[in-house]
C-alpha cells in the first residue's frame, strides 16, 4: 500500500528560445516576462459565469471546497487527455476515482482512503493501490485557501494527478528513490499551471505575478523542513520550486528527464543534512558576523575598490540612489548603509505557532543574501552597468545566488568562516517570493514576478557568475 502526498503540516496542519523577425531571442530578454509570458495582474482563481465541473465525487459535501477541487481534477484531466499521448505511449486513462473526506469527522464516521483511517489526514494524495485521488476538505484544503489562494489547491491537485501520471505511463521505476517521484510530480504540476497562466483551461485563469507568486509561496510552505528527516522525500523549498519552474518553463517533455541522476547534478555542492541534532545552521546578524560576510563577498568577486560597510544606518544621505531599508548602496560614495537592528529582526527565526501553513520561510539567511545583494550593486558598478534597470534587479538575484553557491563549498567562501547551511537556500527563496529585496536595483525596484527573481537567483546558484552574464548583458 502506497499513499503519496503532499505533506502533514505542523501539529494541526501536521532554457528556451523562440524568433522575432528571424532573431532568436531569449526568453530572458526582458525582465518583465515569465518563462516568455507577459507578467500580467489580472484575474486570478475560478473564471466566472463558468458552469461548475459535475465529476463525480465519494464522500464530497457539496460544498465550495469539494466543488473546487473537483473542477480542478476536471482541468487536470482535460490537460493531460491532450499532453499524455503526446509524451507517453498510449492514449489517457484518468483516475478510478476521485474522494472527499472531513479529517475533523470522528473516529467511528470517518471513511478510508488507500485502505486507511481518514480521521486527522490532514493531507491530500494518490493512492496507487486503487487509482484514487483524495483531500481533506476540511482542514488542509481551506487552509491552503485562506493562506494562498484557490490556486494553491489546484497546484497542489496537479503534483497528485501527476503521480497518477507517472503510474499509468511506467516512467519511474518502482525503486527510484521518493525524491524522484516528488520532483518530477512537481514539474508536472508546473507544466498544468503554465497551461492555466496560458489561457487555456476552461474553469481556471491564472495571472503571472501575484497568482503565480501564491502558487509557488504554496510550494515553499510545504516543502521538507527538516532534511534530517528519513521521512523528508519531497524536497526543499529551492528543489521544489526549481521543479516547478522546469515544468513551468520547458514543459512535460522536461519533466520525464528528471531522475536521480539529473536531481543530484542540480544539487551540486549544495548542504543536505544538519551536521546534528543541535544544528541550526543560524547565526545571528551583528556588526561582528557582516564583517565577516563582507570578507566572504570580496573573496567572491574581486573589485579594484570594494565597498565600505556603514553601520550607522540605512540611509547614508546619498546623493544618487534611495536609502532601501534595512540595507542600502550608495553608488557616489561606494557605501553599504545598514539598519543592523531590522536587518538581525529580518534575519531572526519566526517562533510562532506550529499551527497552519507558513506564509514564509525566515532566517539568518534571508538578512544575508539581502546585504550581499547590495554589495553585487557594487559589483554591478564596478563593470559599468546601469544600476537603475530591470535588469539590475535580476543580475543582483542573480549574483547573490554566486555567492550562495561559493558559500556552500565544503570551506565556505575562499575557505572562511561562513558556509551554507540546510535550509538557507530556502530562506533566500522566501525572501525573493515575498519583498524581493534581494532582486531589487539601487533604488530597491524589483521586477513582479517573484517566478523570474527566483530563476534568476537560481541562475547564479547552478550557473555561475557566466550565466548570470549571459542571460542579463
Amino acid at each position: 500500500m502506497v499513499v503519496i502526498g503532499i505533506v502533514v503540516i505542523g501539529t494541526v496542519l501536521t532554457g528556451c528560445s523562440t524568433a522575432i523577425q528571424g532573431r532568436p531571442m531569449s526568453i530572458y530578454d526582458d525582465p518583465f516576462t515569465v518563462a516568455g509570458l507577459p507578467a500580467t495582474s489580472g484575474p486570478n482563481g475560478l473564471r466566472p459565469g463558468v458552469k461548475p465541473s459535475d465529476l463525480p465525487v465519494d464522500n464530497g459535501d457539496g460544498g465550495e471546497v469539494d466543488q473546487l477541487a473537483v473542477d480542478a481534477v476536471d482541468d487536470i484531466q482535460a490537460y493531460w487527455r491532450v499532453e499524455y499521448p503526446e509524451n507517453f505511449r498510449g492514449n489517457f486513462e484518468p483516475v478510478d476515482k476521485i474522494i472527499s473526506w472531513d479529517a475533523d469527522a470522528p473516529r467511528r464516521s470517518a471513511i478510508e482512503f488507500c485502505e486507511d483511517t481518514t480521521a486527522d489526514l490532514i493531507n491530500a494524495g494518490y493512492c496507487t493501490v486503487d487509482n484514487t485521488i483524495g483531500w481533506d476538505r476540511a482542514v488542509l484544503l481551506p487552509a491552503m485557501i485562506d493562506t494562498f489562494g484557490p490556486m494553491a489547491v489546484v497546484m497542489v491537485l496537479a503534483h497528485e494527478y501527476g503521480h497518477a501520471i507517472q503510474k499509468q505511463s511506467g516512467i519511474v521505476a518502482e525503486d527510484e528513490p521518493g525524491i524522484v517521484f516528488e520532483q518530477q510530480a512537481d514539474c508536472f504540476a508546473g507544466a498544468f499551471m503554465r497551461h492555466v497562466a496560458e489561457g487555456n483551461a476552461n474553469h481556471f485563469t491564472l495571472n503571472t505575478s501575484d497568482g503565480l507568486n501564491s502558487v509557488l509561496a504554496a510550494t515553499v510552505s510545504i516543502r521538507d523542513a527538516d532534511p534530517n528527516d528519513p521521512e523528508s522525500v519531497h524536497g526543499s523549498a529551492f528543489e521544489r520550486v526549481t521543479a516547478v519552474q522546469i515544468g513551468f518553463t520547458d514543459g512535460t517533455a522536461a519533466c520525464a528527464n528528471i531522475d536521480e541522476k539529473e536531481i543530484e547534478a542540480r544539487r551540486a555542492n549544495l548542504p543536505q543534512q544538519f551536521s546534528g541534532p543541535g544544528d541550526t545552521g543560524e547565526l545571528p546578524v551583528t556588526e561582528q558576523t557582516l564583517d565577516e560576510f563582507t570578507k566572504a563577498l570580496s573573496s567572491v568577486f574581486s573589485l579594484p575598490q570594494a565597498p565600505k560597510v556603514d553601520y550607522a544606518g540605512a540611509d547614508t544621505g546619498c546623493p544618487d540612489a534611495k536609502p532601501t531599508t534595512p540595507v542600502s548602496y550608495c553608488p557616489a560614495s561606494r557605501t553599504i548603509g545598514v539598519d543592523v537592528p531590522m536587518l538581525a529582526e529580518r534575519g531572526t527565526p519566526a517562533k510562532g505557532s506550529a499551527i497552519g501553513l507558513p506564509v514564509t520561510v525566515t532566517g539568518d539567511y534571508n538578512a544575508y543574501v539581502v546585504f550581499g545583494s547590495r554589495y553585487t550593486l557594487a559589483v554591478q558598478q564596478a563593470e559599468g552597468r546601469s544600476l537603475t534597470e530591470p535588469k539590475t534587479a535580476l543580475r543582483a538575484a542573480c549574483l547573490s545566488g554566486v555567492v550562495t553557491a561559493a558559500l556552500a563549498s565544503d570551506r565556505g567562501a575562499a575557505g572562511g568562516d561562513f558556509s551554507l547551511s540546510p535550509g538557507d537556500l530556502d530562506e533566500a527563496v522566501s525572501g525573493l517570493l515575498t519583498d524581493g529585496l534581494a532582486a531589487s536595483d539601487v533604488d530597491g525596484r524589483t521586477v513582479p514576478s517573484g517566478f523570474s527573481r527566483i530563476d534568476a537567483f537560481r541562475s547564479g546558484v547552478l550557473g555561475g557568475q557566466a550565466a548570470c552574464t549571459s542571460r542579463y548583458n
